[in-house]
């Protein structure tokens, strides 16, 4: 069972407020400056994806974004099957056709085993890739965006805190928290 997913919400380089959907908005209606019209930047903090959010026009009690409903095709939708294009090698596909279950159920089996065999390495490339998005938004134009982002993906902590050492406080505090947590994630499958 996975927990309610949180948010971040930045003005300027500050952080302004964290948590549940909910709790953000209300935290963000409530903020001083809100009527100098300021423009938050909201992060969904597993993703790191950038979320617009109009306050004005949702609920008190604010309902989680729904992701874009998926295409409707060939496949089971109602299970939230989606259908995709694999490209594979010959031997791939005879191996797969070769399967009792067949191809989309192998396929789906070494997904969830693949998930399942390193599951920390899964969770630290999911926190990488959400560090990346949020500089990518946010300090994109700062000073060391470059080497740091090298040294994210370089799995460097030392070298990628060195590089974001001068960036403002908050912003510098939230990404080397991801990285962090991705360090601990990817320990966890040695341990």
């Amino acid at each position: 069972m996975t927990s309610a997913p949180t948010y971040t919400a930045f003005l300027d380089a500050r952080r302004v407020a964290h948590g549940p959907l909910a709790a953000l908005v209300a935290a963000l209606r409530a903020h001083p400056s809100r009527s100098t019209d300021p423009s938050f930047l909201i992060f969904e903090d597993h993703s790191g994806r950038q979320v617009e959010l109009d306050l004005d026009a949702l609920p008190a009690a604010a309902p989680d974004p729904e992701p874009p409903a998926a295409e409707r095709g060939p496949g089971r939708p109602r299970l939230g099957v989606v259908s995709r294009e694999v490209s594979l090698l010959p031997r791939h596909w005879e191996w797969l056709e070769a399967q009792p279950s067949g191809i989309s159920a192998a396929l789906r089996r070494l997904v969830d085993e693949a998930r399942r065999a390193a599951p920390g390495a899964e969770r630290a490339r999911e926190l990488r890739t959400a560090a990346s998005q949020f500089m990518t938004a946010i300090a994109g134009d700062l000073a060391g965006y470059e080497e740091a982002s090298r040294a994210l993906f370089a799995k460097d902590l030392p070298r990628f805190e060195q590089h974001v050492a001068a960036w403002p406080e908050d912003v510098r505090d939230h990404v080397v928290r991801l990285a962090r947590e991705a360090v601990t994630a990817e320990a966890s499958d040695r341990a």
